[in-house]
């Protein structure tokens, strides 16, 4: 879905009409996360956030898998598979599975990771620990009470934080945000803006880390794109933050395109954006989830192949901070799992 632009506005007529809904959304979503899960008899690390829409969950799980990674462990990513037709539990395989089937995140982390897509989270736990897991990485899921969580950490954005901070459909919050920070273990703010700054202080005030990082996008495909016009074109949670970084890496971004989150872009749409670029004398470029969502049998068609993925890494300013947290709550879970 395309986010209503009265969500990260001022208070609106939109968002008061709806407060009535979301004061009911907000109820259930409250009392489903009282809920008892599932022990997967693992470590369990969730990635999620407050709100629906991007705020960085994709290169926050990459970060983590490489963490785990260095501290010897073997991570297996268990997603919804959002946006896929399949129910699962099945292993993702980036050669013979599509979007369409898993999900663009789950088919863009399997190219990095062992993903695992079940639709009922828990069903998926076996299935991941048949994969080899020590640990499991969830990607989303936070406010899913399927599986016992032994860490939460929230990704938000700091351009953007939690919009008019009502709840959906009112605004984003997929539940009052009060449970949501009593529940979040760690908070990763994206960027240097500071709309998460009360968020951000709540947290601290609790007594968990608050933990800096930013996008860092691929030196080769900076160099590649230097002195280039491009058309940009996006359909994630927030097109616009990656239209920015873009710009904030010195590609000359002449045109962009904003599709919803998750769009399934047709080959008409793809041929026509490619059309406008040649015309203009252009490069097109995109992010490597929305480049997931082309891709078939684990390639890009021939109509697709002139698209360049701008890929970035996530980099946290404290390396330290997250590496102690991450390995301590690894140690208690362990303890508390032992027979």
């Amino acid at each position: 879905m395309r986010e209503p632009a009265f969500w990260h506005g001022p208070a609106s007529l939109n968002s008061h009409l709806l407060k009535p809904l979301g004061a009911l959304y907000g109820a259930i979503a409250a009392q489903r996360l009282q809920r008892k899960g599932l022990n997967a008899g693992i470590p369990v690390l969730c990635v999620g956030n407050y709100h629906v829409g991007g705020a960085g969950k994709t290169p926050t799980v990459l970060a983590l898998a490489k963490l785990l990674g260095e501290l010897g462990e073997t991570p297996v990513v268990l997603s919804r598979g959002y946006g896929g037709k399949l129910r699962g539990p099945v292993r993702v395989d980036p050669a013979r599975h599509a979007a369409s089937d898993v999900g663009d995140e789950p088919l863009m982390l399997a190219s990095h990771l062992p993903v695992v897509v079940s639709r009922n989270r828990a069903e998926g736990v076996p299935l991941a620990r048949s994969q080899g897991a020590t640990v499991i990485l969830m990607d989303d899921g936070f406010q899913s009470p399927a599986v016992v969580k032994d860490a939460s950490l929230i990704v938000i954005d700091s351009g953007r934080g939690i919009g008019n901070g009502q709840v959906f459909p009112a605004g984003p919050l997929r539940a009052p945000l009060r449970p949501q920070l009593a529940r979040t273990d760690a908070l990763i703010v994206v960027g240097d803006g500071n709309a998460a700054s009360s968020v951000a202080a709540a947290i601290a005030a609790q007594g968990k880390p608050v933990l800096s990082a930013h996008l860092k996008p691929d030196a080769a495909v900076v160099a590649e794109l230097r002195g280039r016009r491009v058309l940009a074109f996006a359909g994630i949670g927030d097109p616009a933050r990656f239209f920015n970084t873009l710009r904030a890496s010195g590609v000359d971004v002449v045109q962009s395109r904003a599709f919803a989150d998750h769009h399934p872009y047709s080959q008409g749409e793809i041929e026509g954006l490619i059309v406008e670029a040649k015309r203009d004398g252009l490069t097109l470029v995109t992010t490597e989830k929305d480049l997931a969502r082309l891709r078939r049998g684990g390639v890009l068609p021939d109509w697709a192949r002139e698209i360049v993925p701008f890929a970035v890494t996530l980099e946290f300013d404290d390396a330290a901070l997250l590496r102690k947290f991450v390995a301590d709550r690894l140690f208690k879970a362990r303890e508390r799992k032992e027979p």
